[in-house]
């Protein structure tokens, strides 16, 4: 057998032994940040899905976020469930698959909540549902929080992630944006404290309604936030936008952001303004 015959015998076994060894390593052991690209043993992100090199969150299920937050928790509108208003094609199929993925019934967990002991409207859009669109049955639910935190004299910290308007469902899901933001309204002529916090992405309808109408607008370090996308706007002007453009980090240095919160820091951070805004009706109470 010449060199040649060696090397080719040899390069086929080292192909059959990589191959043997790909087949043994489960999906989702190495796992890539979608933002710095560095690749990492997926346990480095540890309980709250953040990159160990740059901090940006992974996108996780609104029943998983809400773990990160309390353990109390009392369902509202469980109930309420999507249909499809205008008979668009294949999204009654969608609709049972993202019901599937995330165990919910629409893009949004709402409820009652107690953060470290204090009582508050909790609502938890879920990314994973259909890019976490903003459809009429997560519409109705958002609005019914507000409504109930408004009656029941509530806060509501509500955490937010769309890409938008759900086009599946036509008009009917512009309409809801108008609708939850009259419920805003009416929850804070009430003088009662809202807190939005983005995560990533939150963009179209959603930001330019009721995810920026909060008292206090907090953020993930590195989530999206914009109205309309950067590709879109650069098309439209034929002009380059700098790289953080709709970046979290830099909505903060324009002042459209409060505070930039890190997730593992995020209940403590939320008990403290809570306790802040919320004091002298406690202590009223």
């Amino acid at each position: 057998m010449n060199f040649g015959e060696h090397v080719k015998r040899f390069s086929s076994r080292s192909v059959s032994i990589l191959k043997h060894y790909e087949a043994q390593v489960p999906n989702g052991i190495w796992i890539q940040c979608p933002r710095c690209h560095t690749s990492f043993y997926f346990k480095r992100s540890g309980q709250y899905r953040v990159c160990p090199e740059c901090g940006y969150g992974f996108r996780v299920s609104a029943k998983r976020r809400l773990k990160m937050i309390t353990r109390h928790f009392e369902e509202w509108d469980a109930d309420i469930v999507s249909k499809d208003p205008i008979d668009f094609p294949g999204y009654d199929k969608k609709l049972k698959k993202a019901q599937s993925a995330t165990h919910l019934k629409d893009g949004v967990l709402t409820g009652l909540a107690k953060i470290d002991d204090q009582p508050v409207a909790l609502g938890i859009m879920d990314p994973l549902f259909i890019m976490g669109s903003l459809g009429t049955a997560n519409g109705e639910r958002l609005t019914r929080l507000f409504e109930r935190a408004t009656e029941k004299q509530l806060p509501v910290v509500l955490l937010t992630a769309s890409g938008g308007a759900r086009m599946q469902e036509g008009i009917y899901s512009l309409m809801q944006m108008a609708k939850i933001s009259v419920a805003v309204n009416e929850h804070g002529d009430a003088g009662l404290a809202y807190i939005s916090v983005i995560m990533d992405p939150t963009t179209g309808g959603v930001t330019a309604s009721f995810a920026t109408q909060a008292d206090i607008t907090l953020a993930e370090p590195h989530a999206l936030l914009g109205f309309t996308g950067k590709r879109v706007i650069e098309q439209t002007i034929n002009k380059q936008l700098p790289d953080d453009f709709q970046s979290a980090e830099n909505s903060y240095k324009r002042g459209f952001i409060d505070e930039i919160v890190p997730r593992d820091k995020l209940a403590g951070r939320l008990s403290q303004l809570l306790r802040i805004l919320e004091a002298p009706k406690w202590g009223e109470a």
